[in-house]
């Protein structure tokens, strides 16, 4: 059960782990942007669901920086 809690995170561990402010964490929560849940009035985030996220974020930018390079080309 203990391992369970570690991997949700709260807005202040998330920020901490993607090295980003706290209301930026909120606002891409808000806007549907990050995967997130409500617990209450608190917004909660599972790690591995954020790990998947990055990576598909990444995947997309380096995705979009290709295709740039080839038509730039």
């Amino acid at each position: 059960m203990k391992q369970e809690l570690s991997e949700i995170m709260t807005v202040k561990e998330l920020a901490s782990y993607l090295k980003m402010k706290p209301v930026t964490i909120y606002k891409l929560a808000k806007q549907g942007k990050i995967p997130a849940f409500r617990v209450a009035s608190f917004w909660r985030f599972k790690k591995d669901l954020i790990d998947k996220w990055l990576n598909e974020e990444t995947q997309k930018h380096l995705e979009n920086n290709r295709k740039n390079n080839k038509e730039s080309s």
